[in-house]
């Protein structure tokens, strides 16, 4: 009997301990859009559990109040756009990036079919999500490129990705930064792709994880295991091709084969194996915001990036360990 008490208390403290090793934490993806695809494969396969986090997935469309709300502690971590995060940096906030999603602006400019250039953008509606979203840096980026100036254009914020398409159909606008899948819907509707930025746009952190230093200071084990977790997501999603179809037609409710495959392949070329923040695309946005507002000159790569969970998994061989 005795036995059999101490083999039922051994259990129940087995049973508390695994319950305490899977730690909870909310995460938010903010895009309905391929982008997320490595943290919805993540979930998906078990890989969150796998290195001991009990993910809990929100979807705050605006990463301005997923920010916020990580600020004050609903949220510990949220999808970003770089330039977001060096915004709330800068002032005074307490927010870092900890990995890359993508180092690319995974992004068509589409148009009405009669517009063919950039520059015959000039006096016509872009849409966008949001102000300080990467769609709207996106359209900035093209638009400064091509000589137009603030007055020669009007955006429209939209909300999500989806809403831009539909509004250019309805011919509400004349044209709207668009993610995989939804510029592949648009080329499908016979559209007009003014640029690629996903082939021919430059390095940039479209899409981070952040959290606060706070937060990663006072647990970075959690830190390391949402790393790890993302890591492998991005090796299983770029080398199993029906994993991570399955998990864009799950989380973006696509049914259509070749949009299904076209997303996919925009994104397993656009994902990096090493989830590091790009540096060379960090400076190029600090020097790009920083002649706007001196005071962002000051500020370094490591004032907005903590890349050591991710040189940590490198120096141990995380990723070779994972490519087997």
């Amino acid at each position: 009997m005795r036995f059999l008490i101490a083999l039922s208390g051994l259990a129940l403290l087995c049973a508390r301990e695994l319950a305490e090793a899977q730690s909870r934490v909310r995460l938010n993806w903010g895009a309905i859009s391929g982008v997320m695809s490595p943290i919805w494969v993540a979930q998906e396969e078990g890989l969150f559990k796998k290195y001991g986090l009990d993910i809990e997935l929100i979807h705050i469309a605006a990463t301005s109040k997923a920010i916020q709300s990580m600020l004050s502690g609903e949220i510990q971590f949220t999808t970003a756009d770089a330039l977001n995060t060096i915004q709330a940096v800068n002032a005074g906030a307490d927010l870092v990036m900890v990995c890359a999603g993508v180092n690319r602006f995974v992004f068509s400019i589409m148009a009405r079919s009669d517009i063919k250039r950039i520059a015959d953008l000039k006096g016509k509606k872009i849409g966008i999500t949001r102000i300080g979203s990467s769609t709207h840096t996106a359209v900035l980026y093209v638009i400064n490129k091509a000589g137009l100036g603030a007055n020669d254009y009007t955006l429209l914020q939209l909300g999500e990705v989806p809403n831009i398409l539909t509004t250019l159909l309805a011919g509400q606008i004349d044209a709207g930064a668009l993610s995989p899948p939804t510029n592949s819907r648009a080329k499908r509707s016979g559209l007009q792709e003014l640029i690629n930025l996903g082939t021919d746009g430059p390095e940039y952190p479209s899409t981070v994880i952040a959290t606060t230093r706070a937060y990663a200071k006072s647990n970075p084990e959690n830190t390391r295991r949402l790393v790890r977790a993302l890591a492998e997501a991005f090796y299983v999603f770029k080398n199993n091709r029906q994993v991570g179809i399955r998990a864009i037609q799950k989380y973006a409710r696509l049914q259509d084969v070749d949009i299904l495959e076209d997303t996919y392949n925009q994104f397993r070329e656009a994902f990096d194996t090493i989830p590091y923040v790009s540096k060379a695309g960090i400076a190029s946005l600090l020097a790009s915001m920083g002649e706007k507002d001196s005071k962002i000159r000051q500020i370094k790569y490591e004032d907005v990036a903590d890349m050591r969970f991710v040189a940590e998994a490198e120096k141990d061989g995380f990723f070779k360990k994972t490519a087997k």
